[in-house]
């Protein structure tokens, strides 16, 4: 059983990896349960660090973002829902997808801490509001989970922000800068590594 300091522990190590990931002091405060007062006194006792500017709103900003966008909020969001599935906790979850998102995408990244924050928010009725704005649909095509408006189904890949990357990524630079190849493994290589693991398998046999 946790005792209060545990608690307060925990949530001191949490605010300090969100602060990490570049999350604002109202972000960090509805995660952790720890006044702003604090988070400033602890996280940023020089005020120039404090990250500032207007918090997202995601509800609409989403519909109109740009393709590479739609697609890295998507990916976010995914991640998140797949750890919520798994019974991740809302904070838990979040910073883990957020984590995993900065591992599998290109630098510089789209989306912020707060934007997932945002977006999570709005996907599962937490934190900022009680309704849910987003919902993840999987496209018939590609087979990819991409953010949709709420109880939206999925009839075609015509919303699909992955089926129209993989249309656009021939000739447009951004997204081939964004998503670059990744070439395949040599089979050469890979044989002769299998037939050189084979062959110490068998030495320590025979010793």
């Amino acid at each position: 059983m946790q005792t209060r300091v545990d608690r307060q522990l925990r949530a001191l190590a949490l605010a300090k990896e969100c602060a990490a990931l570049g999350a604002r002091v109202r972000t960090i405060s509805h995660l952790t349960g720890m006044s702003a007062r604090d988070l400033l006194r602890l996280l940023f006792p020089d005020r120039q660090a404090v990250p500032r500017g207007r918090p997202p709103d995601s509800p609409e900003w989403y519909h109109g973002a740009n393709l590479l966008y739609r697609a890295e909020a998507s990916i976010v969001v995914s991640i998140y829902r797949r750890l919520r599935v798994a019974n991740f906790s809302a904070v838990d979850a979040l910073v883990g997808a957020y984590r995993h998102y900065l591992g599998v995408c290109q630098p510089p990244h789209r989306i912020s801490f707060d934007r997932a924050f945002d977006l999570a928010a709005h996907t599962d009725g937490l934190w900022l509001t009680e309704a849910q704005s987003f919902g993840t649909v999987v496209c018939p095509a590609c087979h990819s989970e991409f953010l949709a408006a709420f109880g939206s189904v999925a009839l075609s890949n015509d919303d699909c922000p992955f089926c129209k990357l993989v249309q656009r990524y021939g000739t447009d630079q951004r997204v081939q800068a964004s998503f670059p190849a990744r070439p395949l493994a040599d089979p050469t290589l890979v044989q002769m590594g299998m037939l050189t693991l084979l062959g110490t398998d068998n030495t320590q046999r025979n010793l």
